[in-house]
């Protein structure tokens, strides 16, 4: 399934700020002028998905003979239009981008296409795809209703008190959340849902409070595994180790800790193959080969009962 740009909303990446760091690497010194494919990465911040992301994109354009040069925006909109204008300078047979806000699209897109240059995203998708090269999407509303679907099985219609620890307010979060809520049976109330920004420690006082206000709590939906471990370690620490989480990433840390029990169920969303099919069919889009303009990147609810299912979250 495609998602829409919204406004006001900011794509898949946590909370961060900093400068421009620009990078390159390749077979040759050749901007393309020549003919070889040349691909600019825009990454959108700092987060383990992030690195994990770049580390995809660069390893797979080495192996289809792609020269690729990278910057970070830092989830910083400002940085991302500058990072577009530098990449169009750089005269890139086109550009990958995880934009930091879909409301910046609309002027990274307008800025590409002065300088002939095709986009192609990551993670979400623009409505009107005539204005894109292609994208690798994630749909994170269905990501949010398989861990809805899980803690309906688990509660087995029961009345039970569930708690959102979002991420920050915008489009992945807003998305994930979305999805989460809607797909939850009405016998489950979501008594609180509050931010926690991507970033762990604020989750862990978010988690706090949360268990503070709501002793009878019995489930956590929590946007990302790290927010989630340090949630884990909140409502432990206050006593509440029966207190059942459910996430989303499927790292390598996130699976171990659903193997352990700390975490019942995350969904999988692997940033390698994001990177791996935005390369792939952006070089393959560009040489007017049969691949499709837009990609659904697939999602697995990940268990006890299924964790050698689990797809590879990063490239080694």
């Amino acid at each position: 399934m495609r998602i829409s740009v919204r406004s006001r909303r900011t794509a898949l990446a946590a909370f961060a700020g900093g400068t421009l760091v620009l990078s390159g690497c390749g077979s040759s010194d050749n901007s393309g002028s020549s003919g070889e494919v040349t691909l600019g990465f825009v990454n959108g911040g700092d987060t383990e998905f992030h690195s994990c992301l770049q580390k995809a994109v660069e390893q797979t354009a080495k192996t289809e003979n792609a020269k690729i040069f990278t910057a970070n925006s830092h989830q910083n909109s400002t940085t991302e239009l500058s990072n577009i204008e530098d990449m169009t300078s750089r005269s890139v047979s086109a550009l990958i981008v995880q934009t930091v806000n879909v409301d910046a699209l609309k002027g990274d897109i307008a800025k590409a296409k002065a300088a002939n240059i095709p986009i192609y995203l990551t993670s979400v998708a623009t409505s009107d795809v005539n204005d894109i090269l292609g994208a690798a999407v994630v749909d994170l509303g269905k990501l949010g209703a398989l861990d809805a679907g899980w803690i309906a099985r688990d509660a087995g219609g029961k009345n039970v008190q569930v708690g959102v620890i979002a991420g920050a307010p915008g489009a992945a979060s807003d998305l994930m959340v979305g999805g989460f809520t809607k797909a939850l049976p009405s016998t489950a109330k979501v008594v609180a849902n509050q931010p926690g920004m991507f970033n762990p420690v604020k989750a862990q006082d978010v988690a706090e409070n949360m268990i503070q206000a709501h002793p009878d709590l019995q489930y956590a939906f929590v946007a990302s595994e790290d927010m989630a471990l340090a949630a884990r370690k909140a409502f432990d620490a206050a006593g509440k180790k029966d207190v059942k989480i459910v996430t989303a990433n499927g790292t390598d840390e996130g699976l171990a800790a659903v193997k352990d029990g700390r975490l019942s169920a995350t969904v999988a969303n692997s940033a390698m193959s994001i990177g791996q099919t935005a390369v792939k069919n952006a070089v393959g889009l560009l040489a007017k080969k049969k691949v499709d303009k837009i990609a659904n990147i697939p999602l697995l609810l990940v268990t006890k009962d299924n964790l050698n299912k689990a797809p590879q979250y990063c490239p080694e």
